[in-house]
């Protein structure tokens, strides 16, 4: 079985990001046999801060020596910026982008697949929604984010408490590609304070 064959097969993927000081670094691990601890390291992101134009490459472990996928934004400073993503030998499989407007009070991503059409993810609770957006010093405040295609459930992303930022992400649909879901989850928070 290769690496992207078995990256497929999971229905669940644990995403933990490490603290440093000028950079953001996530690891992306699939589940140990009770779901919830951390087995098998499947990619690992690092993402300068600050960065003018947002470039995030995703390897699949922390030696970095072996890409997986990338995602670069279109536009520099873009409220509702298009992000393509690409596999490892520099091939568009997807993108996703913000929606500005619909994100002034509940943040709204869609995420495009080639033959899948458009999966649309937003906050799960309104009020988390609000308080994060108006009240300073709330970054802490776990968040969540549903992804549907259509009516259809596609993933999620559970933000956990915890001191380091943790996310679960279930996914429902088998034919989402696993690197594009990897690719939001990391996005969501590298970017959602954007």
């Amino acid at each position: 079985m290769t690496t992207l064959e078995m990256l497929q097969a999971q229905r669940r993927l644990l995403v933990r990001q490490r603290v440093r000081m000028m950079v953001n670094q996530y690891e992306v691990h699939v589940p140990g046999p009770d779901g919830e601890s951390e087995a098998a390291m499947v990619a690992f992101a690092q993402q300068k801060r600050l960065a003018f134009r947002e470039q995030v490459t995703i390897y699949t472990d922390d030696s970095k020596q072996k890409p997986l996928l990338s995602f670069k934004a279109r536009q520099a400073l873009d409220l509702g910026a298009t992000y393509d993503v690409f596999d490892q030998f520099g091939n568009q499989i997807g993108l996703f982008r913000k929606d500005f407007g619909s994100s002034l009070l509940r943040s709204t991503w869609h995420l495009e697949q080639p033959q899948l059409g458009t999966v649309t993810g937003r906050e799960r609770n309104q009020l988390v929604a609000i308080l994060r957006r108006f009240v300073d010093g709330l970054d802490w405040l776990p968040y969540h984010f549903d992804f549907t295609n259509g009516d259809q459930p596609a993933f999620s992303v559970d933000k956990k408490w915890a001191l380091r930022d943790r996310y679960v992400v279930d996914i429902a649909d088998p034919w989402l590609d696993r690197r594009l879901v990897i690719a939001m989850a990391v996005a969501l928070d590298a970017l959602q304070g954007r």
